[in-house]
């Protein structure tokens, strides 16, 4: 990252594409395989999403909510910025035309509708980017926030055009490309992977735990004891997760708890309210009051943390899709055909026909003081932001 930045400020990156900064974003990846020299064959970048559809019909194509991601995309015009592409001396003839989600590409080709022995149908892209299908798949109301809940945790809202500013920047908050023009304004967290990497650990250990089991240990459990900052780097990919979650415990004089729910609750309640501390921000960045949470994704079936960030934001929780990727991904397609005039169209669809879990919040003075213990230790690391 810092030999791009000898090029093109950190600054001047997120002013031309608006996009987060992570040590695997593509512009990265690009920059590093050219100073080792690109294949003199190499015609054409296309990331995983695009390479299925290449192999399917032939045609080289970005589709756009995944491009946005790679942080080489103006947002403002949704097509490469090739003038920066030009300030990092890379080659901008790898660039492939961008085309919207809903695109149809053509049909697939015939010599692998053979191999497959089927028909020679139509392939549209949806939104190529799991988040954006994720998205799409939500039934957001105006007002609403979404939880895309999984491994990682994308906490954000849906907008009409970008933000770009210097206290987004300081935020780290992201504009990516979402379905039909939107933008999706979002912050990365840490998410469910904290509490699988501690589940795995216990499983070698020989203590193998059931997730159902285990989540009705923790609502048996009385307030929040101990907790932690999920963001904190050294929780992204520790040798241990139990001993990184000790050590940061350890740094403010806490032990780690010895009981498995305990620390479970510990996750799941420092998860709560680090969203709660994100939607605030994205409050104050966008000016605009949030007046409800949708989670959707794998994570949505944690009844006790959807509860949790009910009583942390103070807002109505609505919980599902699980599947909204790929929900998302059909219904892009189906707007494509016709069969729906507008996503807000086909998420009232949505809505009417897939079971939601509504969870109120059930504010609490001890859930209060365990929110100002947050606040105090998210300020220790809030320089990571």
């Amino acid at each position: 990252m810092e030999q791009v930045f000898a090029h093109v400020s950190r600054e001047e990156i997120f002013e031309r594409t608006g996009v987060q900064f992570l040590a695997f974003n593509t512009l990265f990846q690009v920059y590093a395989h050219a100073q080792e020299g690109i294949p003199v064959n190499a015609r054409k970048l296309l990331l995983i999403p695009d390479l299925i559809n290449f192999f399917l019909t032939g045609r080289a194509v970005s589709e756009y909510t995944n491009a946005t991601t790679t942080q080489m995309v103006d947002p403002r015009t949704g097509r490469w910025n090739f003038e920066m592409v030009n300030l990092l001396g890379l080659p901008k003839t790898l660039l492939p035309e961008i085309v919207a989600a809903g695109t149809e590409l053509g049909v697939v080709r015939p010599e692998v509708a053979a191999e497959l022995g089927g028909e020679a149908v139509r392939v549209v892209a949806p939104a190529t980017h799991d988040t954006g299908s994720a998205v799409a798949g939500a039934p957001i109301e105006d007002g609403w926030a979404y939880i895309s809940s999984g491994t990682w945790s994308l906490v954000g809202v849906e907008r009409d055009s970008v933000l770009i500013n210097c206290e987004v920047a300081r935020l780290n908050f992201t504009n990516e490309g979402g379905a039909f023009g939107s933008i999706r304004l979002l912050k990365n967290v840490m998410g469910l992977w904290i509490l699988e990497s501690c589940r795995r650990e216990w499983h070698q250990q020989g203590l193998p735990v059931d997730y159902e089991n285990l989540l009705a240990e923790v609502e048996k459990l009385g307030p929040a004891g101990p907790l932690i900052f999920p963001d904190d780097p050294r929780l992204l990919s520790p040798r241990s997760m139990l001993q990184a979650i000790a050590e940061q415990l350890a740094e403010r004089g806490q032990r780690m708890p010895a009981e498995r729910s305990e620390i479970a609750k510990l996750i799941l309640d420092s998860l709560a309210l680090r969203y709660a501390s994100v939607l605030c921000s994205i409050e104050s960045v966008t000016n605009r009051k949030i007046v409800g949470v949708q989670i959707v994704g794998g994570g949505s079936q944690n009844h006790y943390l959807n509860q949790a960030t009910a009583n942390a934001t103070g807002l109505r929780v609505l919980a599902g899709p699980v599947e909204a990727t790929v929900i998302g991904n059909v219904l892009v397609q189906a707007i494509a055909a016709g069969r729906f005039g507008s996503l807000a169209e086909a998420r009232r669809h949505v809505a009417e026909n897939i079971r939601l879990r509504r969870f109120e919040p059930a504010p609490s003075l001890a859930f209060e003081q365990t929110a100002r213990r947050f606040a105090e230790i998210e300020q220790r690391y809030i320089g990571s932001d």
